[in-house]
């Protein structure tokens, strides 16, 4: 899967399910986000990275990101010149909640968007 089909996949299930535009773009960054961090720090040759999306009853959005690299990734602190490292910030920023879960080959970070 790569960063632009996750996106449209994505979107295209928050249109399916009714999001309104604002809602749904906070979904998006949040996915742009976890994905980017996935094929930037998660790759492994020859493995792929995994999106999932799930909307439910108390109008929260799930978003889990699975790729095969070990380690749990953790918030930098990049200096205002810095032109990366903000990803999992934008991410504590818009998620009520999120966290890192090990899998026996890799590992997911998810995060919960309230609506």
């Amino acid at each position: 899967m790569s960063i632009p089909h996750a996106r449209r996949a994505a979107d295209a299930a928050l249109r399916a399910w009714g999001l309104e535009r604002s809602s749904a773009a906070l979904v998006l960054l949040v996915v742009c986000e976890l994905a980017t961090n996935a094929v930037c720090h998660g790759h492994v040759p020859g493995r792929y990275f995994e999106v999932r999306i799930a909307y439910d009853a108390e109008k929260m959005v799930g978003v889990e990101v699975s790729d095969p690299r070990e380690g749990r990734p953790t918030l930098a602190d990049p200096a205002p010149d810095d032109e990366s490292g903000r990803g999992l910030a934008i991410v504590d920023a818009l998620a009520e909640t999120w966290g890192v879960r090990e899998r026996v080959v890799g590992k997911t970070v998810w995060a919960r968007i309230r609506l």
